[in-house]
């Protein structure tokens, strides 16, 4: 089975924050320094993983 970076990418932080969860939201910086991950490309793999409903995500300070 072939699996898209952008999918492995997508498999790796849903597993990053199932493993680093919190109460509240956690900042889309952190998750790119654990993943060593640029943050641009991170933004789009998770704007998809929001609009399906797999995440929820707050935009501005305080978000993540």
């Amino acid at each position: 089975m072939l699996v898209s970076t952008k999918g492995r990418y997508a498999l790796r932080v849903m597993i990053d924050l199932a493993e680093n969860q919190t109460s509240g939201y956690i900042p889309l910086k952190e998750i790119a320094e654990r993943q060593d991950v640029s943050e641009k490309y991170l933004e789009s793999i998770l704007k998809t993983l929001v609009r399906s409903g797999a995440l929820a995500g707050q935009r501005g300070k305080g978000g993540g």
